[in-house]
């Protein structure tokens, strides 16, 4: 029964994010995405109390995506900082430009300065792997493998590096899919330039 519970709730999301990537947050409703399952509204209300709590997991599963995705590419046992971070970056940047990630992304920019909903997705996505990267730098920088810095700023930082390349393109709509190499070169340059600023001071 679980298994099938589970089962229905990820059914539920998949259609709603379609529904809201589709129609944006506001023209969505309840029961446009139960016309899309096939489902009653009593069941959908079983599984989500209003259109606000089914749109906050929708964007939970998008960045608990790109949390986990962080935490696993965040590898302190790579001695090279260089390698640490070019390995972080490629993890990171490849969740972001994949198709499901920037249609949430999307949809969270379009919605965001119209409720509570922005400053909850900023909340689940932003902070949190900027607390965990910044968390990784801190330790590098402790460690004599970067200078030492603010470890938030830094964080920041390495983020935008990574995203210069492609920001203006996704956020217009011109992003084309970005191949395996393209995301390599794009890396390397961010965590040279990265490295530039942020690298030890040698004696």
């Amino acid at each position: 029964m679980r298994a099938k519970t589970e089962t229905r709730r990820q059914a539920i999301l998949d259609a709603a994010a379609v529904v809201f990537q589709e129609t944006g947050f506001e023209r969505t409703t309840m029961a446009a995405i139960c016309e899309r399952l096939g489902y009653s509204k009593a069941t959908l209300y079983n599984y989500f109390a209003s259109k606000e709590e089914l749109f906050s997991a929708v964007v939970f599963e998008a960045t608990e995506a790109e949390f986990q995705a962080t935490l696993e590419a965040l590898d302190a046992t790579v001695e090279d900082m260089t390698e640490a971070l070019q390995k972080f970056g490629r993890g990171l940047l490849t969740l972001l430009y994949s198709p499901q990630v920037q249609a949430v992304r999307r949809l969270i920019v379009a919605e965001a300065g119209r409720s509570e909903l922005g400053k909850k997705c900023y909340e689940l996505g932003p902070v949190r792997n900027e607390a965990a990267a910044a968390a990784f730098l801190q330790h590098a920088m402790d460690t004599g493998q970067l200078r030492q810095a603010d470890a938030r700023i830094a964080a920041l930082h390495l983020r935008g590096l990574l995203e210069a390349e492609g920001l203006d393109r996704f956020l217009f709509q011109t992003l084309e899919p970005i191949s395996a190499e393209e995301i390599n070169a794009t890396v390397a340059r961010a965590v040279a330039a990265f490295m530039a600023a942020y690298g030890p001071v040698q004696a």
